[in-house]
C-alpha cells in the first residue's frame, strides 16, 4: 500500500505580514529601517545646503558617518541578543511536592 504524500498549506505573505514577522523575530529592524529614512532625509537636506563643500567630499563624509551608525546599531543589537540569551534567562520554579 502506498503511503499518503504529506500535504502543506503554503500561502504567499503581504508585505504587511512579512513585516510584522520580521518584526517580531528581530525588533531591531524597524529602528533600522526608521534610521535609514531619517538618514535618507537628513543627507539630502543637507547636501541642498552644503555651501562650497563639493559632491565628492560630502558623500564621502556622508558615507563615513552612515557606516559608523551601522557598527553601532550591529554592536545594539549584538549586545541586546547576548543579553537575552545569556543573562535574562527566566528562572526555574522549583517544585514542592517532589
Amino acid at each position: 500500500m502506498a503511503q499518503e504524500k504529506p500535504t502543506f498549506d503554503y500561502h504567499e505573505e503581504t508585505h504587511g505580514e512579512k513585516l510584522a514577522r520580521k518584526s517580531k523575530e528581530s525588533p531591531f529592524m524597524i529602528i533600522g529601517l526608521a534610521g535609514l529614512a531619517t538618514a535618507v532625509g537628513y543627507g539630502a537636506y543637507a547636501y541642498k545646503n552644503r555651501g562650497s563643500m563639493s559632491t565628492s567630499v560630502y558623500l564621502m563624509q556622508f558615507r563615513v558617518i552612515s557606516q559608523g551608525l551601522v557598527v553601532g546599531a550591529l554592536t545594539a543589537g549584538m549586545a541586546y541578543t547576548l543579553f537575552n540569551n545569556h543573562f535574562n534567562k527566566p528562572k526555574a520554579i522549583k517544585n514542592e511536592h517532589t
